[in-house]
């Protein structure tokens, strides 16, 4: 079941849209936001509130790279296997990150402090290889760079 501040936020979010089916994308945002993720329960309170099928909204969901459908760690790190990145040593960042962490694409650590999971571009080809842990960008990777860079993420 939705919170009553969700429901608020998401009733403020209608106001700015044509139809409330518009709002779906920053709907499914504002449970993310709060949750984490977003599960199948949320899905089916957010098509009632935007009248749309669960399945309407688990289309769209799971079209969205950054719309998490199961439980992620408090940290989410992207990092990048475009061209750039895999010819920029994105191989090397991949296993340093892997032998850190101990999970590999798509799995989250046991103490729920990260999950990894590829993404096909993050915008900064020039700067490669590159990842994002939560909203934070970082680029020119070099494996030495990967333990200081998830000490930052307690």
């Amino acid at each position: 079941m939705l919170s009553k501040e969700e429901t608020e936020k998401i009733e403020t979010l209608l106001e700015h849209y044509p139809t409330r089916r518009a709002a779906c994308l920053d709907a499914l945002k504002v449970v993310q936001q709060n949750r984490g993720w977003v599960s199948d329960e949320s899905i089916a309170d957010l098509g009632r509130i935007l009248g749309m099928t669960p399945g309407e909204l688990d289309n769209i969901a799971t079209f969205y790279n950054l719309i998490f459908r199961k439980p992620v760690g408090r940290h989410v790190i992207l990092l990048c296997d475009s061209v750039s990145c895999y010819i920029m040593k994105y191989g090397d960042i991949l296993e340093v990150l892997k032998g850190q962490l101990g999970i590999a694409f798509g799995e989250t650590t046991d103490d729920r402090r990260f999950t990894l999971l590829p993404v096909p571009c993050l915008g900064a080809c020039d700067q490669a290889p590159v990842m994002m842990v939560d909203e934070d960008l970082h680029t020119g990777l070099t494996a030495g760079k990967i333990p200081g860079i998830l000490e930052n993420y307690k």
